[in-house]
């Protein structure tokens, strides 16, 4: 049986108090030195909402736009085998979202999903996407689903690999990431071995973990404040009826699952495609939650027949 989120939090925290015993003090470490390690080529910054919003615009400009999202705890590094491939006929647009990566910190604090929509939305017009699609992992597939249902008009087409936010009605208004007071402790100490055990626990074949992705994920979530935002997004966030959001979203939808998936399990596709309007799913074998880490070429084939029928590419 996999783990629900409640019992994954309840193991941090218990690991957490302990690495803290420990007196394993770990420091955030700077944005310039982070960039300087772990950027991408071409990465900007914009400020909108008072954040300082991290991203990398890459493919024609005059392509159709792919808006990629990563998962909680990532960062837009987690794309890199993909947007290589992505970027030859669409323009490609992966960021850092509010909490994650060298975006950071929200100076207000606000992890609700109408704030990430309203940032996105912002972040959207600033780079003038009147009309684009989604590709969203995880928390992000819930963030891309959000925004699906709350701009219908301007999303084309929508990829949802493993997305959170559709819990069993039992959970609806309640919170799925429950905080103990000592969870605080990764603020100070998040010792490497405890990122590349979690980590594992994404992956369905531990062989598709490298050590510089353990380094990668523990680094990025040392950035400055992001370890008290990602305790900030957890207690904000409530599970809630999803159905009416779902109903809204107008665009052709891909469910993307690993049938080994021990996060968010592949069973959660059935949910979605109940009450989505339009929608495919495709469950691949022997693939955990990070499709887009564990022999990318798998998930990224599914994506590009789907965005060759419902978003075509340019031709050159």
């Amino acid at each position: 049986m996999p783990l629900t989120l409640r019992e994954y939090a309840l193991l941090l925290s218990a690991l957490l108090l302990a690495a803290g015993l420990y007196g394993l003090w770990t420091p955030d470490l700077p944005t310039g030195e982070l960039q300087q390690r772990h950027g991408v080529p071409g990465q900007q910054v914009i400020e909108i909402d008072g954040l300082h919003i991290h991203y990398q615009d890459r493919g024609p400009p005059d392509a159709p736009v792919l808006l990629l999202l990563h998962g909680f705890g990532s960062s837009l590094q987690t794309w890199e085998d993909w947007v290589p491939q992505l970027s030859r006929q669409y323009r490609v647009i992966r960021l850092d979202l509010p909490g994650f990566g060298l975006t950071g910190a929200s100076p207000s604090r606000n992890y609700t999903d109408a704030g990430d929509i309203a940032t996105l939305t912002h972040f959207a017009d600033r780079l003038g996407l009147a009309r684009f699609g989604v590709i969203g992992h995880s928390l992000g597939g819930k963030i891309a689903w959000s925004l699906a249902a709350a701009v219908p008009e301007r999303i084309t087409a929508l990829v949802l690999m493993a997305p959170d936010g559709f819990a069993p009605p039992d959970q609806w208004n309640s919170k799925p990431y429950e905080v103990p007071a000592f969870m605080g402790l990764m603020r100070y100490s998040l010792p490497k071995p405890l990122i590349a055990h979690f980590l594992g626990a994404a992956f369905s074949d531990p062989q598709w973990l490298t050590p510089p992705m353990v380094t990668r994920y523990h680094e990025m979530l040392r950035a400055p404040g992001v370890r008290q935002a990602i305790l900030d997004r957890a207690d904000q966030t409530i599970y809630a009826n999803p159905v009416l959001q779902l109903q809204r979203i107008k665009a052709p939808t891909l469910l993307l699952w690993g049938e080994n998936d021990r996060m968010i399990p592949s069973s959660n596709a059935d949910r979605y495609a109940q009450v989505l309007p339009q929608s495919q799913t495709v469950v691949l074998p022997q693939l955990g939650h990070v499709l887009q880490e564990e022999q990318p070429e798998l998930g990224l084939a599914q994506i590009r027949a789907f965005l060759d029928t419902h978003l075509p590419p340019m031709q050159r």
